[in-house]
This record gives structure tokens, C-alpha cells and sequence, in this order.
């Protein structure tokens, strides 16, 4: 649950009007752009779909009517990403990383177990970026479902001052989407050697997506903030 102390005195009111707003405006953006290409295979079954934080954007749109999990922190920032991935059409459960992580990810484990699929951020909502966490293996291992390593790019887009420097498209901007060979994770490994091979395996997979990505385009867009 989301510590009330956090929010502002004006945060209900914002709540009410801020998210369909927010929703219907990423919609209409997002819609505009143009698939150019896609790069592997869109895998069909249930799965656990992971990129990085700085490539969120444009999956609201591409990997919607998957039946997605998704993970939104319990911040403040939180609330209203909760509020707006629910007028996106997307499930979610609250935790993160820094805050109630271990009861969100037995949620979406529960909920995964149902034929859901889920999408995970791999290096989560602070960071450091493109660093991957365990989360994901530790979901698949207790799923057996496969992680799908997915990232796009686009020809324009805005670039924030962000820890990641994170992107959201132009309007009709061009996109590139690859997705990379399903990930299995065996149920029976528990040492932390095994479960860092296949960290750093998808930390080496997602980073090669980007790169794949960007260079269709060539460009060589900047991941962290400088100092």
C-alpha cells in the first residue's frame, strides 16, 4: 500500500483528471508512429517480457492486449503510473526494488501462474541503467514461463535528463522493435552462480537488442545522465 504521507494535499484532485488525460495523449502519440520493422519472433504463448526502463515508452502501445503484469513502485510517482496504466488496459501489482519488492513479486508470480503474462523493467525503476536485477530470473525460475528480451527504437524522439536518459517517440516517428530468442530459466537452479548466469545472460541480450536497435537507425543514443 502506498504511504499517504507521501502525497501532496492536491494529489486527489490530480489523480481524478491527470491519468485519462495522460493516457489518451500517449495513445494518440504512440499511434502515430510507424512500425518499420520488426526483428525475431513475436513469441505468442505467455511469458515474461523485459526491457530497460529507458524503453518503456512505446511498449504501452506494442505490447498492449498481451494480458500484462506489470510492476509500478508504491512512490508517489507510483500512484499516478498506476492510475494510468489502468486506463492503458494493463494489470499491474505494487512494489519495486527499494519498497515492498518481495510481496509484489509472489503477487505476480501467483498472478503469472493464471496464464497471465508480465512485463518487467530489467533494471528497474532507479537503476543503476542497464544493469539487470534478479527479479525477472527469480520470476521465470518459479514460472517456468520464458523471458523475452525486447527493446525498439526510433528514428526521432525526445531525449529527458533522466538516470537513463529515457525516450518516448516523436510523433509519426519510424520504429524498430526486435525481440530476442525466449530465455528459459530451470526450475532447480538456487546457488547464486547459477542465478548470475542467467542475470548477466539477459543484462547481455537486452544490451545487444539496444544496440541492434539504435544502429538500424544509426544512432547511438546516450543511457545515463552525465556528471
Amino acid at each position: 500500500m502506498t504511504n499517504k504521507r507521501i502525497f501532496k494535499w492536491y494529489d486527489p484532485f490530480l489523480l481524478q483528471i491527470l491519468p485519462p488525460i495522460i493516457s489518451l495523449a500517449g495513445k494518440t502519440l504512440l499511434f502515430s508512429c510507424h512500425i518499420v520493422h520488426q526483428e525475431g519472433i513475436n513469441y505468442k504463448n505467455p511469458a515474461v517480457y523485459a526491457t530497460w526502463h529507458q524503453r518503456m515508452a512505446f511498449f504501452a502501445r506494442y505490447l498492449a492486449g498481451k494480458n500484462l503484469i506489470i510492476m509500478i513502485s508504491q512512490s508517489r510517482d507510483g500512484e499516478y503510473g498506476a492510475k494510468i496504466a489502468k486506463h492503458l488496459g494493463f494489470q499491474y501489482v505494487r512494489g519495486s526494488s527499494t519498497r515492498g519488492g518481495i510481496k509484489a513479486l509472489k503477487n505476480m508470480i501467483n498472478l503469472l501462474k493464471q496464464g497471465n503474462s508480465a512485463g518487467i523493467l530489467a533494471d528497474g525503476p532507479l537503476g543503476p541503467p542497464r544493469i539487470a536485477k534478479m527479479g525477472p530470473i527469480i520470476i521465470a525460475r518459479e514460472t517456468g514461463l520464458p523471458i523475452i528480451p525486447i527493446v525498439w527504437s526510433c528514428n526521432r524522439s525526445w531525449i529527458l535528463n533522466s538516470w537513463d536518459r529515457y525516450i518516448v517517440p516523436k510523433p509519426f516517428a519510424k520504429v524498430v522493435v526486435r525481440h530476442e530468442k525466449p530465455l528459459w530459466v530451470p526450475k532447480n537452479i538456487r546457488t547464486k552462480e547459477e542465478l548470475e548466469f542467467y542475470r548477466k545472460r539477459l543484462q547481455d541480450k537486452l544490451n545487444e537488442c539496444t544496440q541492434w536497435c539504435d544502429k538500424f537507425f544509426g544512432l547511438a543514443i546516450p543511457w545515463k545522465r552525465e556528471r
